[in-house]
C-alpha cells in the first residue's frame, strides 16, 4: 500500500486508553512528576507508523466534551462507563502536544464521536472522484469500525502489526461488513451501555447473519429458530432498533475536509527530543533523531495545523487529574486556534514554516523588550544595589543537564515588566564575563534576604539548584506553576502560559541547542556551549514573562479568595520541599538486598502454586493469559473491562476473593495469584527499583515533591513516588527499615492521629463526633456505641470493626453497595440501614455531606478550609453513576483537601521555627500525614515534642488535634 495514496485515520482517544492500560502505571516525569506511561505508549505508537510507514496523509480523530447525538436519543448511553481515571487528563494534553509535533492534524466535532469522524472522511474519500487512487487505512482495532471495510478501506492494529479487511473479515468472524452493524445490535455493548438481545454473543451473532443475512431476514425466519435463542429474539426486538441505531456510524458529519488538510507537516524533532528528556522518554528520543537522520521528514504543507512550541524543562507540567474547560471545534471540524480545553490543537501554520517561525498575530517578541547581559564587575555592582531596592524579583537559572543536582551556567533576573538580565556563570567565552564563584558571591546577599521577594516559574527547581551551589534562596514569595494549578488551569509550561495569557512569543529552546543529526550519541549541544547573544535574550525572556505572570495572576488569586491559601501555604512551602529534596533520606542499599533475596524463593513458590492450580504453563505476568486462566477456566465472574479485555488488576483480584460464593479451586487460584502480586511488586517497585534511586555521593533518595501533582492539594513525588510505599502488609512495612538515619542521628516519625475523621467533626459540628474527640474516647468505639444503641464498654470487636469501615468510607462518599462489599456478611440492605442509622444519629454530618454537593450543584466546585478549590464536573452529569462520582468527590475534596492544607501550614510553621532557632532538626519526608525527620541522637526526643508541638497547633479546630511521635535508627522502628 503507497504511503503517498494511502491516507491514515487515527482513532484517538481508543489508542489513548489502548497506551493508558497496555504499560502499567508508576512512570513519572523526572522533571515535572506528571504520570507518562499512556504518552509513552503513545509517542511510541507514533514512532513506529512514522519509522515503518512514512506516511504523507494523517489524521487523528478525537471525541470532544459534551453530549452527542446518540446521549439525546438514549440517555443511558454509556452511562455505565466508569470515570477516566484521574492521572489520565493531564497525559491526554501531553498526547495532544506530542501530536502536534509530529505535525499530525486532530480533528474533533462537539456532537460526535471520533468514529464519526472517521466515518465521514472514509465516506468522503471513497465518494469524491478526486481520490479515487487514495486508500484508507483506520490505525485501530475498535470492532465499530469494521463496518466501514470496503475494497479501499482496511483496519490497521499498529500494535500487532495486524490488518483486517474484508477477507480477514469474513475468515475470523463470518461477516460481511454490511452485517457488522447488525451484529452490534444484536451483541450490544455493556461498555457503552448499548442493549443487545440477551443470550446473542458474537459466535451466535455471525451464525444467525449467515444463516439469514441480516436482522430482518433473522426475523422473517423466526418459526426456524428453536428455543430459548427464540425466545431471546421474541423479547429483546423492540430494542432492535435503538440499537443498530446507535452502533451505526454517522458518515455524514459537518466538517470541512479535503485531503490537503490531512497533509502530515514538518516533525519538529527539536521539539520532540526536548520534551522527551523532559519526560524521562530516553529511548524515544533516540528514536526520533534516527527518523529524522535517515530523512523520513515529512514535508510541511500549505494549511495544515503546526505544532504548538514545547514547554520548557524546568517549567513544563501537566497537572493531573485537571478538569479541562471545554471548547467549540470551529465550522471545519478542526480545532480552533489557542483553545485552553484538554483538546488544545495549536494554532495554523503557513506553508513551509515551523513552529519556531510563527508569530501570530497580535504576539511580541523578545526583540521589542530590553533584555541584556551582565558581564562586568561595575555591572555586578550596579546590579545588587538595585536588587535590593525592589518589590519583588523574579529569578531564573539555566542548567547544564536536569536533575535535582544539575549545575548552573547563567543566572536571570528581572524586576520591571518589559526588562531582564542574564548573568553567565559558563559559556564559550569565558573571558567575556565573570566566574561562577564572583557572581554567587555577590548575588548571595540578595537571594538569601528573606525580606526581598521572589517569584518565578517552578521556582523550587531554581532554588534547589541554587542550593546545591551554596545559595540559599529565601524569601519565596510567588510560583506561576503553582498559581496556575490553585486556579484550576492545567500548569503548563513558560512558554504556553506566555503565549496564552501574555500574548508573547518566546524563543524556542531548539533554537539554541539544535538537533541532533543522523545516529550520533553526541546529542544537542548544552546550554553552557550556546553564545552569549543567543542565550542572553532567551534567558532574560524567561525571568520577564515569570514576573508579568506575577502581575497577572496575583489579581486573580485574590478575586477567588485564594490569596491566603498562596501567601500562607503554597508559596512558603516551596522552601520547605527545596530543603526536603536537598537533604534527601538516607537508604540502606544492603537492607534491600537482603529483603529482595528473601523475596525469590516467595515468589517462585507462589509461581509455581498458581501453575499447579491451573494445570498448565503459562505467562502469568501477561494481562491476557492470566485473564483466559481465571475467566474461562476457572470461570470466575468479570469485574471490570478495559480496552484490552477483563481486568486483572490487583484492586480486581482483592475483589473477587472477598467473594462469598467461590468454589475452592476460585479461592486457591485467586489467593495464589494476590500473593505473587503482592511479592513481585515488593520487590520490583520497591526494593530494586528504591536501590536505584540512591545517589552515589550523598547515598541518600532525593525525592522529589510536587505541589501540582493532585486534585485535592495534597502532595505527591516521583523518583521515587514514596507515597505508594504499602503499609498495609508487615512485609510492605518491613521496607521502612532501609530507611535509616545517619550515624550518630535518628529519624523522628511524626503521624496525625485519624486528621480526616478529626476535620470531619471540625467541618460538620456535629455534637457527638466533637464530644468523642474532645474527651479523647476510642472514635470506633464511640460512633459504634452511637450507631448500635449499646454503651460504649458494651461494643464488641464487629461492631466497632462497622464503625470504623464507615467512618473512613463516609469521607469518600462511601455507597451501600460498597459499604456491603467492605463488610464481612454485610449485605446490600443492611449497608442501607447502617448507613441510614450512621446519618441518623450524626446528623451534622448528613447535613455536611449534604452541603457539599449542594455547593457543587450551584457553583459548579468545591472549596476546603482554606479556599482551595475543584470543579466538579460530574456533578451535571445526566448519568447517575458519573453524578455519584461527582458527590463522592465533592465530599472527598473537602475533606482530604482541607486535611492536606494543615499538614503543609504544619510544615510551613515548622521549618519556619527550625530556621528561627537554629534547631538541630531536618525535615526530610512528607508522607499522606505524617512527616519523617532527622536529629542528633542525644536531641531527638526533644526535638520530636517540638515536632509534636508545631503539628498539634498548626489549625484551630472544634477538636483537638493529636499527633503520635516516635523516635528510632530507622523509620520502621521509628513509626
Amino acid at each position: 500500500m503507497s504511503s503517498a495514496k494511502t491516507l491514515y485515520l487515527i482513532d484517538g482517544h481508543a489508542q489513548i486508553f489502548r497506551a493508558y492500560f497496555a504499560i502499567r502505571g508508576g512512570m513519572n516525569s523526572p522533571v515535572t512528576g506528571e504520570p507518562t506511561h499512556a504518552v509513552f505508549g503513545f509517542a511510541g505508537m507514533l514512532i513506529k507508523l512514522f519509522q515503518q510507514f512514512h506516511p504523507h496523509y494523517v489524521i487523528m480523530a478525537i471525541d470532544m466534551p459534551g453530549k452527542t447525538f446518540r446521549d439525546e436519543l438514549y440517555p443511558e448511553y454509556k452511562a455505565t462507563r466508569e470515570a477516566a481515571p484521574e492521572d489520565l487528563a493531564p497525559q491526554i494534553q501531553r498526547i495532544l502536544e506530542i501530536t502536534k509535533m509530529f505535525g499530525i492534524p486532530i480533528f474533533g466535532k462537539v456532537g460526535a464521536e471520533a468514529d464519526d469522524i472517521i466515518a465521514t472522511i472514509t465516506h468522503d474519500i471513497e465518494k469524491d472522484p478526486r481520490y479515487k487512487d487514495v486508500n484508507v487505512r483506520v490505525v485501530s482495532k475498535d470492532k465499530d469500525l469494521e463496518q466501514l471495510l470496503s475494497d479501499r478501506v482496511t483496519m490497521f492494529d499498529i500494535h500487532n502489526d495486524t490488518t483486517i479487511d474484508v477477507a480477514r473479515l469474513k475468515a475470523d468472524k463470518g461477516l460481511t461488513p454490511a452485517q457488522v452493524i447488525d451484529a452490534l445490535a444484536m451483541m450490544g455493548d455493556k461498555v457503552d451501555n448499548v442493549p443487545g438481545i440477551e443470550g446473542i454473543g458474537p459466535k451466535t451473532a455471525s451464525q444467525l447473519l449467515q444463516e439469514y443475512g441480516s436482522i430482518d431476514g433473522i426475523y422473517a425466519n423466526i418459526d426456524k429458530i428453536k428455543g430459548k435463542r427464540r425466545e431471546n429474539l421474541e423479547k429483546g426486538r423492540d430494542k432492535l432498533g435503538l440499537s443498530r441505531t446507535l452502533v451505526t456510524l454517522k458518515d455524514d458529519v459537518d466538517i470541512d475536509f479535503d485531503l490537503t488538510k490531512a497533509t502530515v507537516g514538518a516533525i519538529d524533532a527539536g521539539g520532540l527530543k526536548h520534551l522527551f528528556e523532559e519526560l524521562g522518554f530516553r529511548r524515544h528520543s533516540q528514536d526520533v533523531e534516527r527518523l529524522v537522520g535517515r530523512g523520513a521528514k515529512p514535508q510541511a504543507a500549505a494549511s495544515v495545523e503546526a505544532p504548538a512550541e514545547p514547554a520548557k524543562a524546568k517549567g513544563a507540567t501537566s497537572k493531573p487529574g485537571s478538569t479541562a474547560t471545554e471548547t467549540e471545534a470551529d465550522s471545519s471540524g478542526q480545532l480552533g486556534l489557542f483553545p485552553t480545553s484538554l483538546f488544545d490543537t495549536g494554532s495554523l501554520a503557513d506553508e513551509g514554516s515551523t513552529s519556531e517561525d510563527i508569530i501570530p498575530e497580535g504576539m511580541t517578541v523578545a526583540a521589542a523588550f530590553d533584555y541584556s547581559g551582565v558581564y562586568t564587575r561595575d555591572q555586578l555592582d550596579d546590579l545588587v544595589v538595585t536588587l535590593k531596592q525592589q518589590r519583588i524579583i523574579s529569578v531564573d537559572t539555566e542548567t547544564i543537564g536536569l536533575g535535582h543536582s544539575a549545575e548552573p551556567c547563567g543566572i536571570s533576573l528581572a524586576w520591571k515588566t518589559g526588562h531582564g538580565v542574564y548573568i553567565p556563570l559558563k559559556s564559550p567565552s569565558p573571558g567575556k564575563h565573570l566566574d561562577k564563584a564572583t557572581v554567587l558571591a555577590a548575588l548571595k546577599p540578595v537571594m538569601e534576604d528573606p525580606s526581598i521577594p521572589k517569584c518565578g516559574h517552578n521556582l523550587k527547581y531554581d532554588a534547589l539548584v541554587l542550593r546545591h551551589v551554596g545559595v540559599d534562596m529565601q524569601g519565596i514569595a510567588f510560583d506561576s506553576m503553582i498559581a496556575t494549578h490553585m486556579i484550576g488551569t492545567p500548569a503548563h509550561g513558560l512558554d504556553y502560559l506566555a503565549e496564552n495569557i501574555l500574548k508573547h512569543k518566546t524563543i524556542p529552546i531548539s533554537r539554541l541547542i539544535g538537533e541532533r543529526k543522523g545516529r550520533s550519541l553526541k546529542g544537542q549541544k548544552t546550554m553552557d556551549c550556546v553564545a552569549l547573544e543567543e542565550i542572553v535574550p532567551y534567558a532574560a525572556e524567561d525571568a520577564d514573562m515569570a514576573l508579568r505572570l506575577y502581575e497577572d495572576l496575583l489579581p486573580k488569586l485574590r478575586v477567588m479568595g485564594l490569596e491566603k491559601l498562596s501567601q500562607e501555604v503554597e508559596m512558603p512551602l516551596v522552601e520547605v520541599l527545596v530543603e526536603m529534596e536537598f537533604q534527601g533520606i538516607r537508604v540502606d542499599a544492603d537492607e534491600l538486598d537482603r529483603q529482595a533475596a528473601g523475596m525469590v524463593d516467595r515468589i517462585a513458590d507462589a509461581k509455581d502454586r498458581i501453575l499447579e492450580a491451573a494445570g498448565h504453563d503459562f505467562n502469568i505476568d501477561s494481562p491476557r493469559q492470566l485473564g483466559d486462566v481465571l475467566f474461562k477456566e476457572f470461570g470466575l465472574p468479570i469485574v471490570k473491562r478495559k480496552q484490552t479485555g477483563p481486568s486483572t488488576d490487583i484492586e480486581v483480584l482483592e475483589k473477587l476473593a472477598e467473594r462469598e460464593d467461590l468454589t475452592p479451586q476460585q479461592d486457591i487460584v485467586l489467593n495464589r495469584v494476590i500473593e505473587y502480586r503482592q511479592l513481585s511488586k515488593l520487590v520490583n517497585t520497591y526494593l530494586v527499583n528504591l536501590k536505584d534511586e540512591i545517589d552515589k555521593k550523598s547515598k541518600r533518595v532525593h525525592a522529589q515533591f510536587h505541589q501540582t501533582g493532585t486534585t485535592t492539594g495534597r502532595l505527591s513525588s516521583s523518583n521515587p513516588n514514596l507515597q505508594n510505599i504499602p503499609i498495609r502488609t508487615e512485609i510492605g512495612r518491613q521496607i521502612r527499615k532501609a530507611f535509616v538515619a545517619e550515624e550518630g542521628s535518628l529519624l523522628i516519625s511524626a503521624d496525625y492521629s485519624q486528621i480526616e475523621l478529626r476535620i470531619l467533626a471540625h467541618l460538620s459540628d456535629d455534637p457527638a463526633l466533637i464530644d468523642a474527640f474532645k474527651k479523647d474516647m476510642d472514635i470506633h468505639a464511640a460512633v459504634a456505641s452511637q450507631v448500635f444503641g449499646v454503651p460504649p464498654e458494651s461494643v464488641n470487636i464487629a461492631q466497632r470493626t462497622s464503625a470504623k469501615t464507615i467512618n473512613f468510607g463516609i469521607i469518600y462518599g462511601v455507597t451501600p453497595y460498597g459499604l456491603s462489599r467492605r463488610i464481612e456478611g454485610l449485605d446490600l440492605e443492611g449497608a442501607r440501614k447502617l448507613i441510614a442509622d450512621y446519618k441518623k444519629r450524626f446528623t451534622g454530618i448528613d447535613s455536611f455531606l449534604a452541603r457539599c454537593v449542594t455547593e457543587a450543584v450551584n457553583t459548579g466546585f468545591v472549596a476546603t478550609m482554606l479556599g482551595r478549590r475543584r470543579r466538579i464536573g460530574q456533578i451535571e452529569s445526566s448519568r447517575p453513576q458519573v453524578r455519584s462520582l461527582g458527590e463522592r468527590l465533592a465530599i472527598n475534596t473537602v475533606v482530604q483537601g482541607s486535611a492536606a492544607e494543615l499538614i503543609k501550614l504544619a510544615m510551613v510553621n515548622l521549618h519556619r521555627r527550625i530556621r528561627r532557632e537554629k534547631l538541630p532538626l531536618k525535615m526530610l519526608l512528607q508522607i499522606h500525614d505524617e512527616l519523617v525527620l532527622e536529629a542528633p541522637a542525644s536531641e531527638a526526643k526533644a526535638m520530636a515534642k517540638i515536632v509534636q508541638q508545631e503539628m498539634e497547633h498548626a489549625m484551630e479546630l472544634k477538636v483537638p488535634l493529636k499527633v503520635e511521635a516516635g523516635v528510632g535508627p530507622n523509620w520502621f522502628e521509628a513509626k
